[in-house]
Protein backbone atom coordinates (compact mmCIF):
# COMPACT_ATOMS: atom_id res chain seq x y z
CA UNK A 1 0.00 0.00 0.00
CA UNK A 2 0.97 3.64 -0.37
CA UNK A 3 1.02 5.51 2.94
CA UNK A 4 0.99 9.30 3.26
CA UNK A 5 2.76 10.19 6.52
CA UNK A 6 2.13 13.66 7.92
CA UNK A 7 4.43 14.91 10.68
CA UNK A 8 4.55 18.09 12.77
CA UNK A 9 8.36 18.12 12.61
CA UNK A 10 11.07 16.81 10.33
CA UNK A 11 12.03 13.44 11.89
CA UNK A 12 15.77 14.10 11.90
CA UNK A 13 18.05 14.44 13.81
CA UNK A 14 16.64 12.01 16.36
CA UNK A 15 16.96 14.14 19.49
CA UNK A 16 13.26 14.10 20.36
CA UNK A 17 10.92 11.20 21.10
CA UNK A 18 8.35 12.00 18.41
CA UNK A 19 11.10 12.23 15.79
CA UNK A 20 12.61 8.93 16.89
CA UNK A 21 9.23 7.19 16.72
CA UNK A 22 8.36 8.66 13.31
CA UNK A 23 11.73 7.83 11.75
CA UNK A 24 11.74 4.22 12.94
CA UNK A 25 8.13 3.62 11.95
CA UNK A 26 8.85 4.98 8.47
CA UNK A 27 11.91 2.75 8.25
CA UNK A 28 9.90 -0.35 9.19
CA UNK A 29 6.80 0.45 7.10
CA UNK A 30 9.00 1.05 4.05
CA UNK A 31 9.96 -2.63 3.94
CA UNK A 32 6.62 -3.58 2.36
CA UNK A 33 5.00 -0.27 1.42
CA UNK A 34 5.53 2.97 -0.49
CA UNK A 35 5.98 5.91 1.86
CA UNK A 36 5.22 9.56 1.05
CA UNK A 37 6.47 11.82 3.84
CA UNK A 38 5.26 15.35 4.45
CA UNK A 39 6.76 17.18 7.44
CA UNK A 40 6.25 20.70 8.72
CA UNK A 41 9.39 22.62 9.62
CA UNK A 42 9.34 25.51 12.09
CA UNK A 43 13.08 25.54 12.76
CA UNK A 44 16.02 27.16 11.00
CA UNK A 45 18.37 24.86 12.91
CA UNK A 46 17.26 21.70 11.10
CA UNK A 47 19.27 20.79 8.00
CA UNK A 48 16.68 19.73 5.43
CA UNK A 49 19.49 18.33 3.29
CA UNK A 50 20.72 16.02 6.08
CA UNK A 51 17.16 14.95 6.85
CA UNK A 52 16.47 14.24 3.20
CA UNK A 53 19.54 12.02 2.97
CA UNK A 54 18.51 10.12 6.12
CA UNK A 55 14.95 9.54 4.88
CA UNK A 56 15.67 8.93 1.19
CA UNK A 57 16.36 5.17 1.44
CA UNK A 58 12.86 4.62 2.81
CA UNK A 59 10.62 7.07 0.97
CA UNK A 60 9.00 7.38 -2.45
CA UNK A 61 8.60 11.12 -1.90
CA UNK A 62 9.90 13.52 0.78
CA UNK A 63 8.31 16.93 1.28
CA UNK A 64 9.14 19.62 3.84
CA UNK A 65 6.84 22.60 4.43
CA UNK A 66 8.57 25.58 6.00
CA UNK A 67 6.45 27.60 8.42
CA UNK A 68 7.24 31.22 9.26
CA UNK A 69 6.81 33.04 12.56
CA UNK A 70 3.96 35.04 11.03
CA UNK A 71 2.17 31.83 10.01
CA UNK A 72 2.66 30.37 13.50
CA UNK A 73 1.25 33.53 15.09
CA UNK A 74 -1.75 33.49 12.74
CA UNK A 75 -2.33 29.81 13.56
CA UNK A 76 -2.23 30.50 17.31
CA UNK A 77 -4.80 33.29 16.95
CA UNK A 78 -6.99 31.00 14.81
CA UNK A 79 -6.83 28.23 17.42
CA UNK A 80 -7.59 30.61 20.29
CA UNK A 81 -10.67 31.98 18.53
CA UNK A 82 -11.86 28.50 17.52
CA UNK A 83 -11.39 27.11 21.02
CA UNK A 84 -8.84 24.55 19.78
CA UNK A 85 -5.60 23.59 21.55
CA UNK A 86 -2.81 26.07 20.99
CA UNK A 87 -0.64 23.14 19.93
CA UNK A 88 -2.94 22.64 16.94
CA UNK A 89 -2.75 26.31 16.05
CA UNK A 90 1.03 26.38 16.25
CA UNK A 91 1.30 23.75 13.52
CA UNK A 92 -1.65 24.83 11.34
CA UNK A 93 -1.63 27.31 8.44
CA UNK A 94 -3.45 27.80 5.14
CA UNK A 95 -0.33 27.51 3.01
CA UNK A 96 0.37 24.06 4.43
CA UNK A 97 -3.28 23.04 3.83
CA UNK A 98 -2.91 23.74 0.10
CA UNK A 99 0.40 21.88 -0.17
CA UNK A 100 -0.84 18.86 1.76
CA UNK A 101 -4.03 18.67 -0.30
CA UNK A 102 -1.98 18.88 -3.50
CA UNK A 103 0.37 16.09 -2.40
CA UNK A 104 -2.53 13.81 -1.48
CA UNK A 105 -4.18 14.48 -4.86
CA UNK A 106 -0.90 13.79 -6.67
CA UNK A 107 0.12 10.57 -4.91
CA UNK A 108 -3.35 9.07 -4.32
CA UNK A 109 -2.34 7.18 -1.15
CA UNK A 110 -4.22 4.18 0.24
CA UNK A 111 -3.77 5.36 3.83
CA UNK A 112 -3.28 8.71 5.54
CA UNK A 113 -1.25 8.57 8.75
CA UNK A 114 -0.71 11.65 10.92
CA UNK A 115 1.51 11.85 13.95
CA UNK A 116 0.12 13.60 17.04
CA UNK A 117 -3.06 15.62 17.31
CA UNK A 118 -0.98 18.61 16.20
CA UNK A 119 -1.54 17.58 12.56
CA UNK A 120 -5.06 16.16 12.83
CA UNK A 121 -6.80 19.25 11.40
CA UNK A 122 -5.13 18.70 8.04
CA UNK A 123 -6.66 15.28 7.39
CA UNK A 124 -9.44 14.58 9.90
CA UNK A 125 -12.19 15.32 7.33
CA UNK A 126 -10.61 13.48 4.39
CA UNK A 127 -12.63 10.57 2.96
CA UNK A 128 -9.60 8.29 2.61
CA UNK A 129 -8.74 5.63 5.22
CA UNK A 130 -6.80 7.41 7.92
CA UNK A 131 -4.92 6.80 11.14
CA UNK A 132 -3.67 9.03 13.94
CA UNK A 133 -0.86 8.32 16.35
CA UNK A 134 -1.88 10.11 19.53
CA UNK A 135 1.43 8.81 20.91
CA UNK A 136 0.91 10.20 24.43
CA UNK A 137 -2.12 11.44 26.33
CA UNK A 138 -1.30 15.12 25.80
CA UNK A 139 -4.13 16.45 27.96
CA UNK A 140 -3.01 14.62 31.08
CA UNK A 141 0.58 15.66 30.53
CA UNK A 142 -0.59 19.27 30.38
CA UNK A 143 -2.62 18.76 33.55
CA UNK A 144 0.52 17.59 35.37
CA UNK A 145 2.40 20.65 34.14
CA UNK A 146 -0.44 22.90 35.34
CA UNK A 147 -0.24 21.33 38.81
CA UNK A 148 3.37 22.44 39.28
CA UNK A 149 3.23 25.69 37.29
CA UNK A 150 3.64 29.13 38.82
CA UNK A 151 0.68 31.26 39.84
CA UNK A 152 1.12 33.30 36.65
CA UNK A 153 1.31 30.45 34.13
CA UNK A 154 -1.06 27.96 35.77
CA UNK A 155 -4.22 29.41 34.13
CA UNK A 156 -2.60 29.10 30.69
CA UNK A 157 -1.71 25.45 31.21
CA UNK A 158 -5.14 24.77 32.69
CA UNK A 159 -6.84 26.27 29.64
CA UNK A 160 -4.70 24.19 27.29
CA UNK A 161 -5.47 21.08 29.34
CA UNK A 162 -9.20 21.60 28.93
CA UNK A 163 -8.87 22.26 25.21
CA UNK A 164 -6.65 19.24 24.67
CA UNK A 165 -9.03 16.97 26.57
CA UNK A 166 -11.98 18.11 24.44
CA UNK A 167 -10.01 17.85 21.21
CA UNK A 168 -8.59 14.38 21.88
CA UNK A 169 -12.14 13.10 22.25
CA UNK A 170 -13.60 15.22 19.42
CA UNK A 171 -11.31 13.82 16.71
CA UNK A 172 -11.58 10.20 17.89
CA UNK A 173 -14.38 9.25 15.48
CA UNK A 174 -12.77 11.07 12.56
CA UNK A 175 -10.09 8.39 12.27
CA UNK A 176 -10.35 4.72 11.38
CA UNK A 177 -7.25 3.77 13.38
CA UNK A 178 -5.96 5.40 16.56
CA UNK A 179 -2.70 4.41 18.21
CA UNK A 180 -0.94 5.23 21.47
CA UNK A 181 2.34 4.14 23.05
CA UNK A 182 1.27 2.53 26.32
CA UNK A 183 -1.59 1.05 28.32
CA UNK A 184 -1.41 3.73 31.08
CA UNK A 185 -1.85 6.43 28.43
CA UNK A 186 -4.81 4.61 26.90
CA UNK A 187 -6.44 4.17 30.31
CA UNK A 188 -6.39 7.95 30.79
CA UNK A 189 -7.84 8.71 27.36
CA UNK A 190 -11.00 10.88 27.52
CA UNK A 191 -13.32 8.73 25.38
CA UNK A 192 -15.70 5.88 26.22
CA UNK A 193 -14.30 3.79 23.34
CA UNK A 194 -10.71 4.16 24.51
CA UNK A 195 -10.17 0.40 24.38
CA UNK A 196 -10.38 0.59 20.58
CA UNK A 197 -7.09 2.49 20.56
CA UNK A 198 -4.23 0.24 19.47
CA UNK A 199 -1.18 0.13 21.71
CA UNK A 200 1.88 0.47 19.47
CA UNK A 201 4.92 0.71 21.74
CA UNK A 202 8.25 2.21 20.85
CA UNK A 203 11.26 0.05 20.23
CA UNK A 204 15.00 0.40 20.47
CA UNK A 205 17.71 -0.34 17.90
CA UNK A 206 19.61 -2.99 19.84
CA UNK A 207 22.34 -3.19 17.20
CA UNK A 208 23.04 0.52 17.69
CA UNK A 209 22.43 0.85 21.43
CA UNK A 210 24.56 -2.07 22.56
CA UNK A 211 27.03 -2.44 25.44
CA UNK A 212 30.36 -0.66 24.93
CA UNK A 213 33.60 -1.04 26.83
CA UNK A 214 34.60 2.45 27.89
CA UNK A 215 36.34 4.28 30.73
CA UNK A 216 33.75 5.44 33.27
CA UNK A 217 34.00 9.21 33.73
CA UNK A 218 30.66 9.83 35.44
CA UNK A 219 28.71 8.10 38.20
CA UNK A 220 25.22 9.03 36.98
CA UNK A 221 23.79 10.06 33.64
CA UNK A 222 20.48 11.57 32.57
CA UNK A 223 19.80 12.13 28.86
CA UNK A 224 17.17 13.71 26.65
CA UNK A 225 16.07 16.90 24.97
CA UNK A 226 16.94 19.37 27.71
CA UNK A 227 14.46 22.03 26.64
CA UNK A 228 11.53 19.62 27.10
CA UNK A 229 9.68 20.68 30.30
CA UNK A 230 9.48 17.19 31.91
CA UNK A 231 13.25 16.81 31.43
CA UNK A 232 13.93 20.31 32.79
CA UNK A 233 11.80 19.45 35.81
CA UNK A 234 13.73 16.19 36.30
CA UNK A 235 17.08 18.03 36.19
CA UNK A 236 15.92 20.48 38.85
CA UNK A 237 14.66 17.58 40.97
CA UNK A 238 18.05 15.88 40.66
CA UNK A 239 20.10 18.98 41.35
CA UNK A 240 18.03 20.45 44.18
CA UNK A 241 16.56 17.46 46.00
CA UNK A 242 18.17 14.12 45.10
CA UNK A 243 21.88 14.85 44.73
CA UNK A 244 22.22 16.82 48.01
CA UNK A 245 21.08 13.67 49.84
CA UNK A 246 23.56 11.52 47.88
CA UNK A 247 26.40 13.97 48.55
CA UNK A 248 25.91 13.68 52.32
CA UNK A 249 27.10 10.07 52.03
CA UNK A 250 29.14 10.16 48.81
CA UNK A 251 30.37 13.73 48.24
CA UNK A 252 32.39 12.85 45.13
CA UNK A 253 29.42 11.51 43.14
CA UNK A 254 29.11 13.10 39.70
CA UNK A 255 26.06 13.58 37.49
CA UNK A 256 26.21 13.99 33.69
CA UNK A 257 23.29 15.83 32.04
CA UNK A 258 23.53 14.98 28.34
CA UNK A 259 21.20 16.28 25.67
CA UNK A 260 20.39 18.95 23.11
CA UNK A 261 19.30 22.57 23.69
CA UNK A 262 19.63 22.81 27.49
CA UNK A 263 17.15 25.23 29.03
CA UNK A 264 18.60 28.08 31.14
CA UNK A 265 17.35 26.25 34.24
CA UNK A 266 19.36 23.19 33.17
CA UNK A 267 22.48 25.28 32.59
CA UNK A 268 22.00 26.83 36.01
CA UNK A 269 22.30 23.37 37.59
CA UNK A 270 25.86 22.93 36.26
CA UNK A 271 28.67 22.72 38.82
CA UNK A 272 31.89 20.82 39.49
CA UNK A 273 29.81 17.72 40.24
CA UNK A 274 26.98 18.27 37.72
CA UNK A 275 28.22 18.42 34.13
CA UNK A 276 25.86 19.73 31.42
CA UNK A 277 26.98 18.69 27.94
CA UNK A 278 24.58 20.25 25.43
CA UNK A 279 24.34 18.60 22.03
CA UNK A 280 26.32 15.38 21.51
CA UNK A 281 26.99 13.90 18.07
CA UNK A 282 26.67 10.41 19.54
CA UNK A 283 24.55 10.05 22.67
CA UNK A 284 25.92 6.54 23.18
CA UNK A 285 29.13 8.01 24.58
CA UNK A 286 27.14 9.51 27.46
CA UNK A 287 25.75 6.09 28.37
CA UNK A 288 29.03 4.27 27.87
CA UNK A 289 31.01 6.69 30.07
CA UNK A 290 28.58 6.40 32.99
CA UNK A 291 27.94 3.83 35.70
CA UNK A 292 24.23 4.31 36.42
CA UNK A 293 21.32 5.78 34.48
CA UNK A 294 18.64 7.80 36.27
CA UNK A 295 15.37 9.24 34.93
CA UNK A 296 13.44 10.78 37.86
CA UNK A 297 10.40 11.82 35.81
CA UNK A 298 7.63 13.59 37.71
CA UNK A 299 5.58 15.03 34.83
CA UNK A 300 4.98 14.06 31.22
CA UNK A 301 3.42 11.00 29.64
CA UNK A 302 4.37 8.14 27.35
CA UNK A 303 7.30 5.78 27.18
CA UNK A 304 10.75 7.18 27.94
CA UNK A 305 13.07 6.22 25.07
CA UNK A 306 16.04 7.19 27.19
CA UNK A 307 15.30 4.27 29.52
CA UNK A 308 15.17 1.81 26.62
CA UNK A 309 18.48 3.09 25.26
CA UNK A 310 20.30 3.01 28.60
CA UNK A 311 19.04 -0.47 29.52
CA UNK A 312 19.89 -1.77 26.04
CA UNK A 313 23.44 -0.51 26.63
CA UNK A 314 23.60 -2.56 29.86
CA UNK A 315 23.30 0.28 32.38
CA UNK A 316 21.46 -0.30 35.66
CA UNK A 317 18.54 2.14 35.67
CA UNK A 318 16.60 4.08 38.28
CA UNK A 319 13.31 5.82 37.52
CA UNK A 320 9.98 6.93 38.95
CA UNK A 321 6.69 5.03 39.21
CA UNK A 322 5.29 7.42 36.57
CA UNK A 323 7.90 6.48 33.97
CA UNK A 324 7.88 2.77 34.77
CA UNK A 325 4.09 2.60 34.40
CA UNK A 326 4.61 2.83 30.64
CA UNK A 327 7.88 0.88 30.56
CA UNK A 328 6.61 -2.13 32.51
CA UNK A 329 9.91 -3.37 33.96
CA UNK A 330 9.87 -5.40 37.19
CA UNK A 331 10.73 -3.13 40.14
CA UNK A 332 13.67 -4.37 42.18
CA UNK A 333 14.65 -6.90 39.50
CA UNK A 334 14.93 -5.17 36.12
CA UNK A 335 14.90 -1.59 37.37
CA UNK A 336 14.89 0.35 40.65
CA UNK A 337 11.95 2.65 41.42
CA UNK A 338 12.08 5.74 43.62
CA UNK A 339 8.87 7.49 44.68
CA UNK A 340 10.65 10.41 46.34
CA UNK A 341 14.07 12.03 46.62
CA UNK A 342 15.13 9.86 49.57
CA UNK A 343 14.34 6.61 47.73
CA UNK A 344 16.08 7.84 44.58
CA UNK A 345 19.19 8.75 46.57
CA UNK A 346 19.21 5.40 48.38
CA UNK A 347 19.08 3.54 45.05
CA UNK A 348 21.93 5.64 43.66
CA UNK A 349 24.13 4.87 46.67
CA UNK A 350 23.27 1.16 46.49
CA UNK A 351 24.15 0.80 42.80
CA UNK A 352 27.36 2.80 43.08
CA UNK A 353 28.60 1.00 46.22
CA UNK A 354 27.51 -2.58 45.49
CA UNK A 355 28.74 -3.68 42.04
CA UNK A 356 27.06 -7.14 42.18
CA UNK A 357 23.65 -5.48 42.62
CA UNK A 358 24.36 -3.02 39.81
CA UNK A 359 25.45 -5.88 37.54
CA UNK A 360 22.31 -7.89 38.34
CA UNK A 361 19.95 -4.96 37.59
CA UNK A 362 21.86 -4.09 34.42
CA UNK A 363 21.68 -7.65 33.06
CA UNK A 364 18.00 -8.08 33.90
CA UNK A 365 17.15 -4.71 32.36
CA UNK A 366 19.18 -5.56 29.25
CA UNK A 367 17.35 -8.89 28.87
CA UNK A 368 13.98 -7.16 29.39
CA UNK A 369 14.44 -4.50 26.70
CA UNK A 370 15.80 -7.00 24.19
CA UNK A 371 12.87 -9.32 24.84
CA UNK A 372 10.05 -6.77 24.85
CA UNK A 373 10.99 -3.69 22.82
CA UNK A 374 11.58 -4.08 19.10
CA UNK A 375 10.69 -1.56 16.36
CA UNK A 376 9.97 -4.28 13.80
CA UNK A 377 7.48 -6.19 15.95
CA UNK A 378 5.73 -3.03 17.12
CA UNK A 379 5.34 -1.60 13.63
CA UNK A 380 4.01 -4.91 12.29
CA UNK A 381 0.90 -4.38 14.43
CA UNK A 382 0.38 -0.95 12.91
CA UNK A 383 0.86 -2.25 9.38
CA UNK A 384 -1.60 -5.10 9.95
CA UNK A 385 -4.23 -2.65 11.24
CA UNK A 386 -3.76 -0.43 8.18
CA UNK A 387 -4.10 -3.35 5.77
CA UNK A 388 -7.26 -4.57 7.52
CA UNK A 389 -8.75 -1.07 7.43
CA UNK A 390 -8.17 -0.73 3.69
CA UNK A 391 -9.63 -4.18 3.00
CA UNK A 392 -12.75 -3.39 5.03
CA UNK A 393 -13.44 -0.25 2.98
CA UNK A 394 -13.20 -1.91 -0.43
Amino acid sequence: MKIFVLLPRIPYPLEKGDKLRAFNQIKQLAKHNEIVVCALNDSNKVSEQDAFRALQPYCLSINFIKTSKAQILAGLVWAFVKGLPMQCGYFYNRKAVKKIDALIAKHKPDMLYCQLLRTAEYIRRKSLPKAIDYQDIFSYGMKRRANIASFVTRPIYAMEYRRLKRYEAAIFDDFDIRTIISEPDRALFPHEKRNEILIIPNGVDHNYFKPQECEKKYDLVFTGNMSYPPNVNAVEYLANEIMPIVWKTSPETTLYIAGATPDPRVKKAASERIIVSGWLDDIRTAYAQSRVFIAPMRIGTGLQNKLLEAMSMHLPAITSPLANASLGAKPGEEILIGSNAEEMARHIITLLNYPPKAKQIAQAGFDFTNRVYDWGKATERLEEAMCECIRSKR
